[in-house]
């Protein structure tokens, strides 16, 4: 496979286990730890983050099998392996509090009403979510905002699912080098209104975003295309310019 081709990596008997020790930088709502792995207290060139939606966590197996592939010395870049854990645990898009994430950040046309969207496998946008109580409102956010504050990053790649494609207005050397080695389309944007997100917030704080959207594919196929670029952001090798 294309994953088993890279050089230097973790002897496959070692990849069992996470290799990596996390810094835990907030809680949920019901109490799990959110955490980071990598060098997290100090400024970095790339923050890598996923499973914002806890119903998206293909991004968090993904992610930890690229993770597990790399030695410890090797790890460059900061990864949050799961921004929504009581979300995941739930098999639900929100989190505890019945909030999604990605529509509570505090941007400038966050709105209160509630969130239409279509469940995986539905036709029609009828599931009704909560925006919170106010911008920002989640303790979940509240976390991630205070870790990006700490990290200065100067890209934050956030991995989604399914609509499959590499998302960047700004359509930087990095998302196109991201989008040729996955095979995804780049585009400008996906085409309709998120207020709220955490796109619109790191574009409001001159933070570079690329939002990178997993395709509909078996999970092997995605770790066999995905997991080495992956693993190429977190230690930094032979990557182009970041803007």
């Amino acid at each position: 496979m294309r994953y088993e081709s890279q050089q230097n990596l973790v002897p496959l008997a070692k990849r069992g286990p996470m290799n990596h020790t996390p810094q835990r930088y907030g809680t949920s709502v019901r109490g799990l730890p959110l955490e980071v792995y990598g060098p997290a207290d100090q400024p970095a060139d790339i923050l890598i983050i996923t499973t914002m939606h806890g119903d998206e966590s293909d991004g968090t197996v993904v992610l930890s099998e690229a993770m597990r592939t790399v030695d410890p010395q090797d790890f460059k870049h900061p990864v949050v392996l799961c921004v929504n854990p009581d979300g995941t645990l739930q098999g639900t898009r929100c989190n505890a509090n019945g909030v999604d994430l990605n529509r509570n950040l505090p941007t400038a046309n966050w709105s209160a009403q509630s969130l239409l969207y279509r469940g995986h496998g539905q036709r029609e946008r009828a599931i009704e979510l909560s925006t919170g109580s106010s911008p920002g409102s989640e303790p979940e956010n509240k976390a991630l905002l205070e870790l990006i504050a700490r990290v200065q990053p100067k890209t934050i790649v956030s991995l989604h699912g399914p609509i499959g494609c590499v998302e960047d207005p700004e359509f930087t050397p990095l998302a196109k080098w991201v989008a040729q080695e996955t095979g995804l389309p780049l585009v400008e944007n996906i085409g309709y209104e998120t207020p709220g997100s955490f796109g619109t917030w790191c574009a409001e704080h001159n933070i570079h975003i690329i939002t990178w959207e997993f395709p509909v594919e078996p999970i092997t196929q995605i770790i066999d295309s995905h997991a080495p670029v992956l693993r190429r952001l977190i230690t930094g090798h032979d990557l182009p310019e970041l803007a």
